[in-house]
């Protein structure tokens, strides 16, 4: 029978991820206390865990982890893209109609869509306290099947009012969604899996678009059926899928691998939580104790300056990409593709483009197991694409479709593979785990507040040209680039500093517990670049 972790009295682990450094320390590595186990030093495991959990090889460890792929990654692959979908189909609707049948005027569309981010900012920091004293099928499935819900109840709203009230209910139940699953993502696999995993199904961000367009399309020629228009069903029908989806995630979305079931083996159940144990950086009695709201992580939280630059990176590219969501059909309309259908259809190719960049810098992001690079290079696509889109002043039609076009394209493969690189960035340097939850989701809800700024980015009274729009887009780009050389440099200089200091003397000067709740500020900490 496999080990519950969550109940037996396991000693501390401390987290390092300098293997090299470690090893040469011939008495360290020696001690019955002591273990590096893939390049985390692991205090007191008994010799029967260590000596099953070495004994996978790595075709076994593969399997399993191919295993959880199918099992967790499709999952919640298809909940990002109708999350996705339920939030940005307002902009196929818009040109379908919403705003003359609801007589919206002014900036009266752009206060709708921002408004949406405010609960969804404010509550996934709470939302991701909640999911621990939760499974997770039942909190993530109660919050699909409730934004499911009030989607349908888009279709039958008369005025701005209404709107405003079912875009701000969206928001609350839509808020713990992505917060959630880059949690659970982050307890199932390890650092150098993570990225790509996110990738997989943040992915379905960019294919939401194109999706988006095409169901639009074909759901706005239903316009007339049953007395309502077109937009009207893109809302109901999207909106019963999305319900039908939630419920099935009380069934088939896992927990963790000691609720499973029977498609993991014992062993294979074992093996798991013996790796969560390793990279976890804690007692799980401890963690499974403290499943109250933890101030003192708060503050670690709060005071993590790195996590700043992380959220302002995130901010950069949610600007970008919900500004572009939003309006990237209007857009295309205006570079000369006048019919609805047309101009939702052409808006496919580019969120294509950007799923395929997504996948193909996770890849290599944790191939070399290094964040930067794969965070700066998009970053200059999307500075270089709205360099290109300035050029022509914002006029893309006649000569300049062509090249406008691709610009758009090369902005999309920019901004999709950024989110998941730094997300992981993120999880890979917080510990421990309570840590972790509430630092990621206080990275994701500051990040998103891009996504109030990419509401009011692209002003009706600005088109075709949209100058605020293209040249926020472009600043942010650039802006982007540095922050990411500059959170890299920082760390480097961090680790640096710590290396400075020889193990011995931290363990003479703190106890494990104490190491333990530093967690990431503790000197044996390294930080990955």
């Amino acid at each position: 029978m496999a080990t519950d972790y969550a109940k037996s009295e396991k000693p501390d682990i401390v987290l390092v991820d300098d293997r090299d450094a470690l090893a040469a320390n011939h008495d360290l590595e020696k001690s019955s206390q002591v273990r590096i186990i893939d390049n985390f030093t692991v205090l007191g495991l008994s010799e029967e865990d260590a000596a099953f959990y070495d004994s996978f090889t790595e075709k076994q460890r593969k399997q399993i982890i191919r295993k959880v792929d199918w099992r967790l990654v499709p999952m919640l692959a298809i909940l990002y893209l109708i999350s996705q979908l339920d939030r940005a189909n307002i902009g196929n609707a818009k040109i379908e109609g919403l705003s003359e049948d609801l007589h919206l005027v002014g900036n009266q569309y752009n206060i709708v869509l921002a408004l949406f981010f405010i609960p969804y900012i404010l509550l996934e920091v709470p939302s991701n306290v909640l999911l621990r004293k939760f499974r997770p099928s039942v909190y993530l499935g109660s919050l699909v099947t409730a934004w499911g819900i009030i989607m349908t109840l888009h279709g039958v709203v008369n005025n701005f009012g209404g709107l405003l009230a079912v875009r701000l209910l969206l928001g609350v139940f839509e808020a713990g969604f992505y917060p959630g699953a880059i949690y659970l993502c982050a307890f199932w696999y390890m650092p150098k899996e993570l990225a790509v995993r996110i990738a997989y199904f943040y992915c379905t961000s960019a294919l939401s678009g194109a999706f988006s367009g095409l169901l639009a399309a074909a759901i706005a020629l239903m316009d007339g059926v049953g007395g309502y228009e077109g937009w009207r069903w893109i809302f109901l029908l999207e909106g019963i899928a999305t319900t039908i989806l939630g419920i099935l995630c009380f069934f088939f979305l896992v927990d963790s691998p000691a609720l499973s079931g029977k498609w993991l083996s014992p062993d294979e159940i074992r093996f798991l939580e013996l790796q969560s144990f390793v990279k976890q950086g804690g007692r799980f009695s401890v963690q499974n104790a403290e499943k109250k709201l933890n101030w003192f992580e708060f503050k670690m939280v709060l005071t993590n300056w790195r996590l700043y630059l992380q959220a302002y990176l995130l901010l950069c590219i949610s600007a970008c990409s919900y500004g572009t969501k939003f309006t990237l059909p209007s857009i295309v309309k205006a570079m000369g593709f006048t019919n609805n259908t047309t101009a939702q259809l052409m808006t496919v190719p580019a969120y294509v483009a950007g799923a395929l960049s997504s996948i193909f810098f996770a890849y290599l992001s944790d191939r070399f197991l290094w964040r930067m690079p794969f965070i700066a290079v998009p970053m200059s696509l999307i500075t270089i694409g709205y360099a290109v889109v300035m050029g022509f002043n914002g006029k893309l039609g006649g000569s300049h479709t062509g090249p406008g076009y691709f610009a758009l394209v090369l902005t999309c493969m920019g901004i999709y593979p950024v989110h998941p690189s730094v997300t992981s960035w993120a999880a890979n340097n917080l510990a421990p785990a309570n840590r972790r939850a509430i630092g990621l989701a206080f990275c994701i809800c500051m990040g998103n507040i891009g996504g109030i700024i990419g509401s009011f980015m692209y002003l009706d009274n600005e088109a075709p040209t949209y100058p605020t729009g293209f040249g926020l887009s472009l600043a942010f780009g650039a802006s982007g680039v540095i922050a990411a050389i500059v959170l890299e440099l920082s760390y480097m200089w961090a680790n640096k500093q710590k290396s400075k200091i020889p193990e011995e003397e931290v363990r003479a000067r703190y106890t494990e517990d104490e190491l333990l709740r530093l967690g990431d500020k503790s000197l044996l900490f390294k930080y990955l670049l």
